[in-house]
Protein backbone atom coordinates (compact mmCIF):
# COMPACT_ATOMS: atom_id res chain seq x y z
CA UNK A 1 0.00 0.00 0.00
CA UNK A 2 1.26 3.45 -0.83
CA UNK A 3 1.76 5.93 1.94
CA UNK A 4 1.75 9.69 1.70
CA UNK A 5 5.48 9.65 2.41
CA UNK A 6 6.17 7.30 -0.52
CA UNK A 7 4.09 9.47 -2.83
CA UNK A 8 5.97 12.59 -1.74
CA UNK A 9 9.31 10.79 -2.20
CA UNK A 10 8.30 9.71 -5.70
CA UNK A 11 7.20 13.25 -6.51
CA UNK A 12 10.51 14.68 -5.31
CA UNK A 13 12.41 12.25 -7.57
CA UNK A 14 10.52 13.40 -10.66
CA UNK A 15 12.14 15.92 -13.00
CA UNK A 16 11.04 19.55 -12.92
CA UNK A 17 8.55 19.00 -15.77
CA UNK A 18 6.66 15.72 -16.15
CA UNK A 19 3.30 14.45 -17.31
CA UNK A 20 0.64 13.07 -15.03
CA UNK A 21 1.04 9.76 -16.88
CA UNK A 22 4.72 9.62 -15.89
CA UNK A 23 3.80 10.20 -12.26
CA UNK A 24 1.06 7.56 -12.35
CA UNK A 25 3.45 5.08 -14.00
CA UNK A 26 5.99 5.65 -11.23
CA UNK A 27 3.36 5.29 -8.48
CA UNK A 28 1.94 2.12 -10.04
CA UNK A 29 5.47 0.68 -10.28
CA UNK A 30 6.19 1.49 -6.63
CA UNK A 31 2.88 -0.05 -5.58
CA UNK A 32 3.53 -3.25 -7.55
CA UNK A 33 7.02 -3.60 -6.06
CA UNK A 34 5.60 -3.10 -2.55
CA UNK A 35 2.92 -5.71 -3.24
CA UNK A 36 5.52 -8.19 -4.52
CA UNK A 37 7.78 -7.67 -1.53
CA UNK A 38 4.83 -8.16 0.83
CA UNK A 39 3.77 -11.36 -0.94
CA UNK A 40 7.33 -12.65 -0.82
CA UNK A 41 7.61 -11.93 2.90
CA UNK A 42 4.38 -13.87 3.45
CA UNK A 43 5.77 -16.84 1.52
CA UNK A 44 3.31 -16.36 -1.34
CA UNK A 45 5.81 -17.17 -4.09
CA UNK A 46 5.98 -19.68 -6.93
CA UNK A 47 8.79 -22.07 -7.69
CA UNK A 48 10.48 -21.87 -11.08
CA UNK A 49 8.55 -24.94 -12.19
CA UNK A 50 5.20 -23.45 -11.10
CA UNK A 51 6.00 -20.24 -12.98
CA UNK A 52 6.87 -22.18 -16.14
CA UNK A 53 3.61 -24.13 -15.86
CA UNK A 54 1.54 -20.93 -15.47
CA UNK A 55 3.37 -19.19 -18.32
CA UNK A 56 2.90 -22.13 -20.68
CA UNK A 57 -0.87 -21.80 -20.23
CA UNK A 58 -0.79 -18.05 -20.85
CA UNK A 59 1.42 -18.24 -23.94
CA UNK A 60 -0.80 -20.62 -25.92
Amino acid sequence: MLTREKVFDALEQMPEHFSIDQLFDKLIFINKVETGLSQSAQGRVNTKEQAKEKLSGWLK
